[in-house]
């Protein structure tokens, strides 16, 4: 690349943009989202710069560093950019970007009714440690190092608990508890699995060493808790009874970026998992395709009772990413690229959704279906987004969650690792799950949308630009790659073709 450091340069200028927070945020207040905005703007550029190079057959880039030096001892961090990491990397930074200019307006109102005006300070801290989520989740992907990947999945954690212990809405300081546990159970399993592969390794901390341990019998124990740690942040059936509650009553403006967190662990598995540890992952392959099933048949069941606009799409959330592992544990190609392929296309349909739950209730001042109808009238524009955002996470073309879902049920048929009738079973109980996720996508368009406007909210009006456009932004992204699905497919096919099993 001509762009010197380009890689930590994406990682490192949101860091550096939080100590300019620190020094202009107090004076800017409300204001502070302009100096968030250009700074992820930049990295997206950086981001889709290297895209294209890659896209137009260059070779994946890796940058490498050293952080501490002793005799004897070099402590190195590194990043690669590649045919699995970019694509998902440059996702979550514009999703990150969008809601940064979201929060202007949806935070002016949110800290004006918690704080009262003049509050310059909540202003600083929310986006000083909003800027970090940006670092911690383009720092995972990037990752070459496990200790480095593990330090940057818990950077993320921070922002979260903050953001909903401060800005969330009901209880807000026990669900900001619940949720830090939970998460750091999830990420301790997972350290387990980490000190494991080291050991393995003989001391060796990079991700592209873990291969080395392959087929012997501690890879089955790195295998299994590295893979449980990850359920557990995913919201599995049996670890999901924290998502509801988090999801639900988070500041809005970071709704989309906790659901980009939950799905994370889809690139997690395939980068840890099934890239070094293929034929070790292989017996976890149908009992990963089970979990995914009844969790996307709990998670969908589980939305369907919703009363709460916001809470409905948290609770939809479970299932959604579900679909991302039932391809992941198809062990093909069209399959796992099927996965990460959902796993892009759903959080870019849920950020717009949560985002209009979020224009909804700043507008309206309720979050309570039973008390909306007819919003088309006084907002077409949220309308059409949340029509679109629907769209997506149904999987209805032209839009990206057609395609994705497309490739994974493919995947899924196509593979040879199970007989015909577990393939058919699969398929049968999938396409039920994606009924059931049209309804719950389309139900309450209906119930907030359309029908008789209620009366009592004759005086309602829509969503101001600044937080309406970067959402039409998003459905633009999705609506390319849904039209142009080889946008995303050519990256995953030749990372997931060069890897030595397939």
């Amino acid at each position: 690349m001509i762009i010197p450091y380009i890689l930590l340069q994406i990682v490192f200028v949101p860091v550096l943009t939080v100590i300019v927070i620190a020094l202009v945020g107090p004076k800017l207040g409300k204001k502070t989202a302009w100096v968030v905005v250009p700074a992820l703007i930049y990295t997206s550029l950086l981001l889709l710069a290297v895209g294209i190079e890659l896209y137009n057959g260059g070779a994946p880039i890796h940058e490498e560093y050293v952080w501490a030096s002793v005799p004897g001892i070099q402590l190195k961090f590194g990043f690669l950019a590649d045919g699995l990491s970019l694509p998902i990397a440059l996702v979550m930074n514009l999703i990150v970007a969008a809601c940064a200019s979201y929060s202007f307006r949806y935070m002016e109102h949110k800290i004006e009714a918690m704080y009262g005006k003049g509050r310059n300070g909540m202003y600083t801290v929310y986006y000083a440690a909003y800027i970090l989520f940006a670092v911690g989740l383009v720092g995972v992907a990037l990752s070459t190092n496990l200790i480095q990947l593990y330090i940057f999945l818990e950077l993320v954690l921070i922002p979260s608990y903050l953001h909903i212990a401060l800005f969330g809405y009901r209880d807000k300081e026990r669900i900001a508890l619940m949720y830090f546990i939970w998460n750091h159970i999830g990420a301790g399993v997972f350290l387990i699995g980490i000190v494991l592969t080291v050991f393995g390794t003989g001391g060796d901390f990079e991700i592209s060493s873990m291969s080395a341990i392959s087929g012997s019998p501690i890879a089955f124990w790195v295998v299994f808790l590295i893979l449980v740690g990850w359920l557990i942040k995913m919201a599995t059936f049996g670890f999901h009874v924290w998502l509801p509650w988090a999801h639900g009553e988070h500041p809005t403006s970071i709704a989309a970026i906790i659901a980009t967190i939950v799905g994370l662990g889809t690139y997690a598995i395939v980068r840890l998992i099934i890239e070094p540890l293929f034929p070790d992952f292989a017996p976890f392959g149908l009992p990963l395709m089970v979990l995914a099933l009844i969790t996307m048949i709990y998670g969908s069941m589980l939305t369907l009772a919703q009363d709460d606009f916001k809470r409905l799409y948290a609770c939809s959330t479970i299932s959604q990413t579900a679909y991302s592992l039932l391809g992941i544990g198809a062990l093909s190609i069209l399959g796992i690229a099927g996965g990460v392929f959902y796993f892009i296309s759903h959080i870019i349909g849920k950020s717009i959704l949560f985002a209009v739950a979020g224009l909804v209730l700043n507008q309206t001042g309720t979050r309570d279906m039973n008390k909306m109808g007819g919003l088309a009238q006084k907002m077409p524009i949220t309308a059409l987004i949340c029509i679109a955002g629907s769209m997506i996470i149904s999987g209805v073309p032209p839009l990206s969650g057609f395609q994705a879902k497309w490739v994974l049920f493919t995947g899924i048929f196509s593979q040879g690792a199970y007989g015909p009738w577990e393939r058919t079973f699969f398929i049968l109980i999938a396409i039920f799950a994606t009924f059931l996720s049209t309804v719950y996508a389309f139900w309450p368009l209906r119930r907030v949308f359309f029908g008789p406007l209620n009366p009592s909210l004759s005086h309602v009006k829509e969503a101001p630009l600044t937080m309406t456009v970067p959402l039409l932004i998003l459905v633009l992204v999705s609506l390319l790659i849904g039209i142009f699905p080889d946008l995303v497919m050519n990256f995953l096919t030749t990372y997931l073709e060069s890897l030595p099993f397939f």
